[in-house]
C-alpha cells in the first residue's frame, strides 16, 4: 500500500469527528462499498454513501474519535479507535475496528465493527 496508514487513518477519523461529508468523500473511492451495523447489505459509491453520513451526521451529537492502533494487511489497513460522545465526551464511549481496502489512495471498502463501552461519567 502506498499510503502511510497512520497519517491516513489519523485524517479521516478526524474528517468523521468534524462530521464533514465532503472531506470524509475525499478519502473513499467512487465506487466504494461502505458496511457497517445500520447498513449491513452496504451502501455503493458516493451517491450512497453521501446521504447516510448526511443522515447520521445530523441526527447523532457530538462526537471524538481518536486512533488507537493500525495494522496493514494486502490491500489496505485495519485500524481500531476510540469515540467520546456528547459535548464533553462523557456521555457514551464507543470502541471501533474498521477493515478498510485502498487503492490508488482511496478506500474501496470499509466494514466497521462497534461496540458501546462504559460511559467516562459512569
Amino acid at each position: 500500500m502506498s499510503v502511510d496508514i497512520e497519517t491516513f487513518n489519523a485524517a479521516w477519523l478526524a474528517a468523521w469527528s468534524a462530521k464533514d461529508v465532503e472531506k470524509l468523500l475525499s478519502f473513499y473511492s467512487a465506487d466504494t462499498v461502505y458496511k457497517d451495523a445500520q447498513t449491513a447489505a452496504g451502501l455503493t459509491g458516493h451517491a450512497q454513501l453521501r446521504p447516510y453520513l448526511e443522515g447520521l451526521f445530523a441526527s447523532t451529537p457530538k462526537m471524538l474519535y481518536t486512533p488507537d492502533e493500525t495494522w496493514p494487511i494486502p490491500g489496505g489497513f485495519c485500524g481500531r479507535w476510540y469515540c467520546a460522545v456528547g459535548e464533553t465526551g462523557a456521555d457514551a464511549a464507543m470502541r471501533g475496528f474498521d477493515l478498510c481496502l485502498v487503492q490508488d489512495g482511496k478506500i474501496t471498502l470499509n466494514e466497521v465493527y462497534v461496540h458501546m463501552m462504559a460511559s467516562a461519567s459512569g
